[in-house]
């Protein structure tokens, strides 16, 4: 019976070392303030909790009545990402300001937080503790938990029992979609934010279509080979957060980003 190989490990870990380690440089020589972390936390539940509200009872009906449509899934996904995750992160954002719990400073803050709460809470500890239980079980291969868990591995997840040569591309490729995931979501929350902040609606309205892009390529990345579309998501990751920066510059008066030239009631 195969176990899964130690390589295996090194995507959560990686991952969970890159998020906890800008979490502690932000708090130690930029800034993170406990709100920011806090009003993320909020912005991020609220949404995983109505895309689940959304897509438990509907994705089967509505694959079925789509006829699995790459492109009208990819709205499905990309709509629920705007609108819960980008929409969701502006209104909380709207409410921290009104009620001065967030400032202008917190903006990057802000985001690393939806970050840290997708990439390391929701996924890599998950990941990391699910590895470990495999890995355990698999280790006494003639246990009962092990002749259970291992035709139903085998039938469910065969990556998992590729050779290291054969995983380590794959692994890569996944690292750098958490990577992706992680650049998205700072820039989406520092935009909603500074949104807030400035009371320029055009700055979160800039921020809906990177959501909305996002998940919709991801019914595409078999079609366009994972390779392609992994680059291509790091790539308008990295374009939207230069974009992002950009324009904040040049909504924040001179005297720099904490420095704004309205305040949350004010006009545009």
């Amino acid at each position: 019976m195969q176990n899964i190989d130690p390589v295996y490990f090194s995507l959560p870990v990686t991952v969970l070392v890159l998020m906890v380690g800008l979490v502690v440089y932000w708090r130690r020589s930029r800034v993170f303030s406990r709100g920011a972390m806090l009003y993320s936390l909020v912005a991020y539940a609220g949404a995983i909790a109505l895309k689940y509200a959304v897509q438990l009872p509907t994705i089967n009906a509505f694959e079925a009545s789509t006829g699995g449509s790459l492109v009208a899934l990819g709205v499905y996904y990309g709509a629920q990402t705007a609108a819960f995750e980008v929409g969701g992160a502006y209104v909380v954002a709207r409410l921290a300001v009104s009620r001065s719990r967030l400032k202008a400073e917190d903006a990057e803050g802000f985001g690393l937080g939806l970050a840290f709460w997708e990439n390391a809470a929701l996924l890599a500890v998950p990941m990391l503790l699910e590895y470990s239980l495999y890995y355990v079980v698999l280790s006494s291969p003639n246990s009962l938990a092990a002749q259970v868990l291992y035709p139903v591995l085998a039938k469910q997840s065969p990556g998992l029992f590729l050779s290291p040569a054969a995983a380590l591309p794959l692994v890569g490729y996944s690292i750098l979609e958490r990577v992706s995931s992680l650049v998205s979501h700072f820039t989406w929350g520092f935009l909603c934010l500074f949104a807030a902040v400035l009371n320029r609606k055009r700055l979160f309205f800039i921020a809906l279509p990177l959501g909305f892009v996002i998940d919709f390529l991801v019914p595409f990345a078999g079609a366009i080979g994972l390779g392609v579309f992994e680059l291509t998501i790091f790539a308008i990751s990295i374009a939207a957060l230069a974009g992002a920066l950009s324009l904040v510059r040049r909504s924040a008066l001179p005297g720099g980003a904490g420095t704004v030239s309205h305040s949350p009631s004010s006009n545009t």
